[in-house]
């Protein structure tokens, strides 16, 4: 049954992208393993970076102009913010989770699904904000990068092709 709840919920739990930590996937035995003060604050640093790497290669791939920092930079920290917020609530849930009855974890895992989904909205209602000041040729690449959303950075046909990668998690992307 927990090989069958998993499978049920990875297509969900891919959508969070760069926000979903790594070791709370990477468990398949029943209790996921504690994470350290250390491994944790690695692990928050080198998601930090991912995000901040995915925020390069959208600011370069959309050709950003200094007119267009303003909306950019909402755009950023919120994808910035929507990383933040599904990590914390990913670790919190996997502290949690070990000593969980099945439906406080059902519950939980519903709590991350709407904690994305409101990441979501944030994001974008701040990319539509970016999108009114760009030039048609951005948007030409906007649509492109965004019409692809099982795809994401270095993953799937972008990283085999040399199109853009798709758009950033809640954390996307989460950012």
């Amino acid at each position: 049954m927990k090989t069958t709840m998993r499978s049920l919920a990875l297509p969900a739990l891919v959508s969070f992208a760069l926000a979903m930590p790594a070791w709370a996937q990477q468990s398949t035995s029943p209790q996921l393993p504690t994470a350290t003060p250390a491994a944790t604050k690695d692990h928050g640093q080198k998601h930090a970076d991912a995000v901040e790497r995915r925020i390069a290669d959208l600011h370069a791939q959309l050709k950003i102009t200094d007119k267009q920092a303003k909306e950019w930079d909402a755009f950023a920290q919120t994808m910035r913010d929507n990383a933040r917020k599904a990590d914390e609530a990913f670790r919190d849930r996997a502290q949690k989770l070990p000593t969980m009855k099945a439906p406080d974890a059902m519950k939980s895992y519903a709590d991350l699904t709407e904690t994305h989904a409101d990441n979501m909205k944030k994001l974008a209602s701040s990319f539509s904000d970016l999108y009114d000041v760009l030039t048609p040729d951005q948007k030409q690449i906007a649509d492109t990068m965004y019409r692809s959303p099982g795809e994401h950075a270095g993953k799937g046909k972008a990283a085999k092709s040399s199109k853009p990668a798709s758009a950033p998690s809640a954390g996307s992307a989460n950012g």
